[in-house]
């Protein structure tokens, strides 16, 4: 329960671009006065802001569930986030959507969820479940979905596909805003997109597309996430668009999110030499007020949520508070952990090493998927490769192409469908996963099918999880919870996924910085250029499969 408490800090207002020493007086929860004592910060008092808050994220991309998210984002000063659930939702459905609801209540933390626009993605892949228009509208009618979640059809807005306007009329209607998610949209395409009633877009990875986004009227989210990297491509457009700006991780994993979260990007951008009240703004303001969060902004009359941190540099948060309670203090959550209840859709069955043999090749060269470390994005090369018995293509270590295989987890006879992928600098074993955006089916990427097939089978003795095999060790990571997210507890969660991404990298050879997050990424079909659905090898641009 709060207390009445009074507190000497040195008060941060952003929108008057004034720090000065205060007393800050929270009753019942809220701020009851500000008693300004002066005009200089008091170099012995700390500095108290409104807490920040993470534009757009998955919370289901931590391997956490809410409550445990919350916990592990606390100490870091993130107050609230705007969560778009459609990663439980290509699993379960609106089941799943109500899921992440019901365990986020047992929490302060203000989370706000979105309905989901686009379950299943697209029709190119094999899904859990389907969010249809009307269960749109069914979601809508609870308080706590807040918008309507990224609009990731981009094609099928440019086109005016009469489903796609339908659920962004729903959401007019109702009054919630509409999230974009349009990678590489430029001029008309941009306009276009945006009129037709979307406010944001967080897959920008270049300065200049952002600028035509902003230009169409959009807001821009810079992102850094634990895969995709935007944050010095953007981090200029502050000073002439900071008021339509802000930050966002979309996809943290836990082992980055027990290190740090927008409090990061705050203090490497003022270190950078931008502005600190256009920074803060960006951070604890304009996800406020565009998304109408139920956040306090340190005003009278406000939800005592806030933050107080040592200076406005190093940024580092000595205590949150939400509704006037203390909860994270010196690095540490204050609040217990939540029960977590199980939920899952998992149907997929052990594979052999002979089920995973590739397509034979149909000319001198094959279509290999490129990954590029901290991107979305890949690009298409057309490499020879050597062949195996039947003429199939295998995977070739002196040009970094491993195999990559998704297999539907919904359907328990469903085949395998292969490729090949260069730039994970895998040197012997396999990876393998069931969190593959937005289906979710299981992705693996491997040097040799023996080695994919125990990485798969791990995954799948498990229910859902990450496993890595190879120098002659295993390891896998159980997700009980829609094969997405662990039952466990945040820093146990960091420590177990932090033992599977050293091996990944020590051992098997991997490069990347997030390696697993990486594979997660190469079923999604939304991106360009080329990716693998369990249907078979997409090419992203011309939104069909390569033939």
């Amino acid at each position: 329960m709060p207390t009445d408490f009074l507190l000497a800090v040195n008060l941060v207002d952003i929108p008057a671009r004034a720090t000065y020493p205060a007393t800050l007086r929270i009753a019942q929860g809220r701020v009851a006065a500000v008693e300004r004592t002066g005009d200089a910060p008091d170099p012995t008092r700390p500095y108290a802001l409104p807490g920040f808050v993470d534009a757009h994220v998955h919370v289901e991309s931590s391997l956490l569930v809410p409550s445990e998210f919350a916990r592990l984002a606390l100490p870091h000063g993130t107050v609230a986030t705007v969560s778009d659930p459609h990663e439980i939702g290509n699993v379960l459905g609106v089941a799943g959507v109500r899921y992440m609801l019901d365990n986020a209540a047992q929490v302060p933390f203000k989370f706000c969820f979105g309905a989901p626009s686009c379950v299943p993605a697209t029709p190119f892949e094999t899904a859990g479940a389907a969010i249809t228009t009307a269960d749109i509208e069914e979601l809508f009618q609870d308080a706590r979905i807040g918008y309507l979640a990224e609009m990731m059809n981009w094609p099928g807005v440019l086109h005016r596909d009469a489903d796609v306007l339908a659920k962004i009329a729903l959401a007019h209607r109702y009054d919630r805003p509409v999230d974009g998610h349009a990678p590489g949209l430029r001029g008309p395409d941009a306009v276009r997109y945006a009129s037709a009633g979307i406010a944001t877009d967080h897959e920008c990875f270049a300065a200049d597309e952002a600028r035509d986004k902003l230009a169409a009227g959009m807001k821009i989210l810079i992102r850094e996430g634990s895969a995709a990297r935007n944050f010095d491509a953007l981090i200029e457009l502050v000073p002439a668009h900071y008021e339509h700006l802000m930050f966002c991780s979309d996809d943290k994993h836990p082992d980055t999110l027990l290190l740090g979260h927008i409090d990061q990007l705050v203090r490497r951008a003022v270190a950078l030499g931008y502005d600190v009240y256009q920074v803060l703004q960006m951070a604890c303001l304009n996800p406020v007020a565009h998304y109408r969060l139920p956040v306090g902004q340190l005003r009278v009359g406000d939800p005592a949520d806030f933050i107080v941190v040592t200076d406005l540099t190093a940024f580092e948060v000595q205590q949150t508070y939400l509704d006037g309670v203390l909860v994270a203090e010196a690095g540490q959550c204050r609040l217990p952990a939540a029960p977590v209840a199980l939920a899952n859709n998992f149907h997929a069955r052990p594979v052999a090493a002979a089920a995973l043999g590739a397509p034979a090749a149909l000319g001198p060269l094959v279509p290999v998927i490129e990954c590029f470390d901290g991107q979305l994005i890949t690009a298409r090369r057309d490499l020879a490769l050597p062949l195996g018995p039947q003429g199939r293509p295998s995977p070739d270590p002196a040009q970094d192409v491993c195999k990559l295989v998704v297999l539907n987890r919904y359907a328990p006879d469903a085949p395998p469908a292969v490729a090949f992928i260069k730039g994970f600098g895998l040197r012997q074993g396999a990876l393998a996963s069931s969190v593959g955006h937005d289906s979710h089916n299981i992705t693996a990427v491997g040097c040799d099918d023996k080695s994919l097939a125990r990485a798969i089978n791990l995954v799948v003795e498990a229910q859902g999880g990450l496993a890595a095999v190879g120098g002659g060790t295993e390891q896998v990571l159980p997700l009980p919870v829609a094969g997405l997210m662990s039952d466990q507890p945040g820093p146990a969660v960091a420590a177990a996924y932090s033992a599977l991404d050293e091996l990944a990298k020590s051992t098997l050879g991997s490069t990347l910085q997030a390696p697993f997050m990486t594979l997660s990424f190469m079923a999604l079909l939304v991106i360009p250029s080329l990716k693998l659905s369990d249907k078979g090898l997409f090419d992203g641009e011309k939104f069909e499969f390569v033939k």
